[in-house]
């Protein structure tokens, strides 16, 4: 387990409004309503809105993600059971997370200092007790399965892109340069010249060395090794014996289909290369997505205004409208009053699995700066029709005298 400091603090079932015995499914569901009723498109300028959607998206990027969903389940089943879980072996205790109870209680432990904890000889934890810390500690303790002391994968790696409204829409793939550690090409990232490292004597390749102080055991990072569990007597001259050399990469990152303002999409192992030949971390990419001249999107569907004639709407026609791929005909039904919204299916944002949202499309009377005389003439024969049938604009509306 790798978890961050902020989970201690965060709750990201609360953040998405589901149980924690929510299916991948209704995560999901419930992060895309958040994203669609809260997105910055939607409510400019509203900053508590913003707020809900980056903690949504904050939390989906941990509970959307299988693997890390079971680590943060398990962290927090773990700050939850309290004294009960002990990094040395013992039961709990009220008080401290590994159960200790101070020196000459009725219990008869054995003397103890909690300075071997916290700093000095102790076993791992930092001095300002940091939860971060302490939790490393417990979950870099001597005894059972131990995992080193140095780090076991690269580091993740954060970068931005802005995207047009259309590239967001449909899904695009787009060339990056990254920077950072990638593996040395001259020892193939294990820090050797021979390219092998032998395990480190001292601690057998566990990375740490443990000693007991009565009834408490403790393990620090191997001193020959520094806790890299490996003991490197040939070390590459290009990297310094570390596997990894900071250059410039391209890679070609895909970014699917419906991506929203400020989304990020994770690459697996495309991260800063790992030490000596471990994993490299992930490659987070925040996307930014521009305004478009034409397009407005909620959720899956899109948005569009027409202009139309006021003839348009009264005889009713059929108007051609852009899509994001070729025009369609929409057929205006006569009669169609001004800001009606207009449905037609499967036209906006593509979905997986092949399907995709509706385009709305929404008519809005255009009308003309100046008329010929025939037309002048035609419109004021046409009023003086529409005033002999008894229509009347105003009839039923509140503010009619």
């Amino acid at each position: 387990m790798n978890a961050p400091s902020e989970w201690a603090e965060k709750d990201y079932y609360a953040d998405l409004g589901v149980e924690s015995s929510a299916s991948a499914e209704e995560i999901k569901k419930a992060y895309r309503k958040i994203a669609r009723d809260n997105h910055p498109d939607a409510k400019p300028g509203d900053t508590v809105a913003e707020d809900r959607f980056k903690r949504a998206a904050t939390a989906y990027d941990v509970l959307g993600d299988e693997k890390r969903r079971k680590e943060y389940d398990q962290f927090r089943a773990m700050l939850r059971s309290g004294g009960g879980f002990s990094p040395f072996g013992q039961a709990g205790g009220a008080g401290f997370p590994g159960g200790f109870r101070s020196s000459g209680a009725s219990t008869g432990t054995a003397d103890f200092d909690f300075s071997d904890v916290f700093g000095g000889s102790g076993g791992g934890f930092a001095q300002d007790g940091s939860i971060n810390d302490i939790f490393s500690g417990l979950f870099n303790r001597g005894g059972g399965s131990r995992r080193s002391a140095r780090p076991t994968r690269g580091q993740d790696v954060e970068t931005e892109i802005t995207l047009d409204f259309r590239e967001a829409a449909k899904g695009t793939t787009i060339p990056l340069q990254i920077s950072g550690n990638a593996p040395c090409t001259s020892c193939h990232g294990s820090g050797s010249t021979t390219g092998t490292a032998p395990t480190c004597g001292k601690c057998s390749g566990s990375g740490f060395t443990s000693e007991n102080k009565g009834a408490f055991g403790f393990s620090r990072p191997c001193s020959e090794c520094d806790g890299s569990g490996q003991k490197i007597s040939d070390p590459c001259g290009d990297c310094s014996g570390t596997g990894t050399v900071h250059r410039t990469r391209s890679i070609t990152v895909r970014i699917p289909a419906g991506v929203i303002d400020g989304q990020k999409v994770r690459l697996a192992g495309q991260g800063e290369a790992g030490p000596n030949g471990t994993p490299a971390g992930d490659l987070f990419v925040i996307v930014h997505v521009k305004a478009d001249e034409v397009f407005t999107r909620s959720g899956d569907d899109l948005h569009i205004t027409v202009p139309v004639s006021f003839a348009e709407l009264g005889l009713g026609d059929t108007i051609t409208v852009p899509t994001l791929d070729s025009p369609v005909r929409v057929k205006v039904p006569a009669g169609t009053p001004d800001g009606r919204t207009l449905r037609v299916r499967g036209r906006g944002i593509p979905k997986r699995g092949g399907e995709a949202g509706d385009l709305l499309v929404t008519v809005q009377v255009k009308v003309p700066n100046k008329l010929d005389s025939a037309a002048t003439s035609a419109l004021r024969t046409y009023a003086q029709a529409e005033r002999d049938s008894g229509f009347d604009p105003r009839a039923g509306w509140a503010g009619a005298v």
